[in-house]
């Protein structure tokens, strides 16, 4: 948890260095077959009525009670941590605005960073701010806190944000309160931001170390969260997803139930339960007018997961670890809950996917889904120390049944196996591409490394020998770069894919590592066919990963893409001596980072920190124009020219 932010790096640190020297379990991936039949497309069935899904619950209770009278339960201890698709129809006008570098155009994802009309809207550290940048402006407008006047931020993290027409959505977790935190703020064409209200909804943490927990298509907010079921309370649906909204002496009975008996979905057989269940719960929210309409679809599950949100669905990749004669073994079911509210499907899957970068919903309909023996989802900082054999799982979205249907042995295909145990994995084009790095962790001392690549359609694998690791992977047109250290260096690399993908040039920034790890401290913004320009946050040489937290980038370094070749074109650098005082009451550490490249209507900025500055570029190179800070009681406008 959050509140244990030192522990919890120190665990995954400790889980690396374990990881390094002991032997990884048996192989978990089933082995190649012949192609079966598909079975035939159902929906899994839900719960009849409130009866019978508590009748369920007591049913559930009981059996872990005799579980645990026959002993089961002393294995405990060893428990793995716990019509057209809406996103195509806005695709296009939403990528010419996106700021965010997102996993599916026009699926937006929860950021630090968005666009308003002519304003940016930035949250950090527990605060809005919006600055203008229309008619060529730099200036800061408005500043008001992420939360409701009266309410008391502490125990809470503000972490992603959303604009919906003029609604700014916040979306936190509240420890003091209990479960997801929705603020919602007013907007409008000046840039002045107003408190509107602010809604919570039952939730375990969401927090991941890759993943974000909220989407937005048009109007529609979308989230995923799990809720640890507990058959033993005396009242088993007051942990159900309910909403309230908040106010000053807001109590528990003003929580609103979500999710009826008939909306919750098992699948066919019986679920394992040592490892306990959850109800894997997809909520979408219309903000449209001014609402806040949430329905939700739940599923019962074992608790560990992975999941990812395509534009018509959210996947849910749910394992279970049981424990047979002091023999650790990994059920997982896989479950598609389509985002227009029909009826979930499910199937029978062996392994665990690493991150929501796993996964391609592909418009030829099959479900792509890299899989690796012994991995426990995203959940917290499980995917950064996954391990066990890796596969890659193509299965058609028809096959998806009611959760009695085991996916073939013949729909994996093994896969090599990289060294190394912070893993990245990314579909870009035609390939699934993935390695390993440093992630978290100390800059590794890599002098080689191997880029795996595998042409997820065809089948057909190939591999790049690196002089560096792979910390980031990223589509850049129509190939890829990879971002890596050596220890000390900071490497780019440009693979050009084709019929056989091979690496096309290399920039070493020397002297340099990551300053930031997220997905969204990368963008790319193509300005012709083959051309480009990238952004990412540069920070000091052998800083590790966990520092990202704590520290600001030193810079944003940009390069050019020409036809595959990297140039550099300049950096943007921070002025931390200008530092100021915040006076900081929630969210004082960067959890989504705080740099991040801009590009927006032919101008380019950085954010970086309490920072924005604007560069252009002349001559080839990218030339500093002026900065603003934008901290609260700094207003400071600086000119570099």
């Amino acid at each position: 948890m959050k509140l244990l932010l030192s522990l919890s790096i120190t665990l995954v640190l400790s889980v690396f260095g374990l990881l390094a020297c002991t032997e990884v379990p048996a192989n978990a991936i089933p082995p190649l077959g012949p192609i079966g039949a598909n079975p035939v497309k159902k929906t899994m069935r839900s719960f009849g009525s409130e009866q019978e899904l508590a009748r369920f619950l007591r049913e559930l209770a009981e059996k872990n009670r005799r579980g645990r009278r026959e002993g089961l339960s002393d294995m405990a201890s060893n428990a793995a941590p716990t019509a057209e698709p809406l996103a195509k129809q806005d695709a296009k006008a939403k990528d010419e605005e996106s700021i965010t570098n997102v996993q599916h155009a026009g699926l937006d994802e929860g950021g630090i960073v968005k666009v308003h009309g002519d304003h940016l809207v930035v949250l950090r550290r527990g605060r809005l701010f919006t600055i203008a940048i229309g008619d060529g402006a730099l200036k800061p407008i408005s500043t008001v806190d992420a939360f409701g006047p009266d309410m008391d931020p502490g125990g809470t993290w503000y972490d992603e944000m959303l604009v919906s027409g003029d609604t700014i959505v916040v979306i936190g977790f509240s420890y003091q309160r209990g479960g997801t935190e929705v603020g919602l703020f007013n907007i409008d064409p000046a840039g002045q931001i107003s408190y509107r209200s602010t809604y919570h909804l039952r939730s375990n943490d969401y927090y991941s170390s890759r993943n974000y927990a909220s989407r937005l298509i048009g109007s529609k907010l979308i989230f995923y969260s799990p809720l640890y079921l507990s058959p033993y309370l005396e009242d088993p649906f007051a942990s159900f997803p309910a909403v309230r909204r908040w106010h000053k002496g807001a109590t528990p009975q003003e929580f609103r139930r979500i999710v009826s008996a008939t909306q919750v979905y098992r699948p066919e057989g019986q679920s394992d339960t040592e490892s306990g269940l959850a109800l894997h719960t997809v909520t979408v929210c219309d903000l449209a007018n001014g609402g806040f309409d949430c329905k939700a679809t739940a599923v019962v599950a074992p608790p560990g997961h992975v999941f990812y949100v395509s534009p018509d669905a959210v996947y849910v990749w749910a394992t279970s670890w049981v424990y047979r004669k002091n023999q650790e073994r990994a059920r997982s079911q896989l479950f598609r809950m389509p985002l227009d509210g029909s009826g979930p499907s499910a199937l029978g899957v062996a392994g665990s996917p690493v991150d929501q970068f796993s996964f391609l919903q592909s418009e030829d309909q099959f479900l792509n889904v890299l899989v690796r023996a012994d991995g426990s989802g995203d959940g917290m900082w499980a995917a950064e120390y996954s391990a066990g054999d890796v596969a890659l799982l193509r299965v058609p979205i028809a096959d998806f049944s009611d959760g009695s249907e085991v996916v073939s042995s013949s729909r994996y295909r093994k896969l090599a196996k990289p060294e190394g145990y912070t893993f990245q994995n990314r579909f870009v084009g035609d390939y699934l591409i993935y390695g390993t790095g440093s992630g978290w962790g100390r800059p590794q001392n890599t002098e080689q490394s191997n880029l795996f690549l595998v042409r997820w359609a065809r089948g057909d694998s190939h591999q790049l020998s690196l002089p560096h690791g792979v910390d980031r992977i990223e589509q850049m047109g129509d190939g890829a770069v990879i971002v890596g250290t050596d220890g000390r260096n900071l490497h780019f690399t440009a693979v050009r894919l084709g019929n056989w993908p091979e690496v096309a040039s290399r920039y070493t920034r020397q002297e340099a590592s990551q300053g930031e790890l997220r997905s969204h401290g990368f963008f790319y913004k193509p300005d012709g066919e083959e051309t480009g320009i990238l952004g990412l946050p540069i920070s000091t040489p052998a800083r590790p990963g966990y520092r990202h937290l704590f520290e600001s980038s030193a810079g944003i370094l940009f390069l050019r893409n020409q036809s595959m070749s990297l140039q550099e074109i300049g950096e943007l650098n921070s002025q931390p001596e200008g530092a100021v005082n915040d006076a900081c009451r929630a969210s004082c550490v960067d959890w989504y980072g705080n740099a991040r490249p801009l590009f927006l209507r032919g101008r380019l900025f950085a954010l970086l920190g309490y920072e924005i500055v604007e560069g252009r570029i002349d001559s080839g190179r990218i030339k500093e124009m002026r900065r603003v800070n934008y901290a609260p009681g700094s207003a400071a406008l600086t000119r570099s020219e």
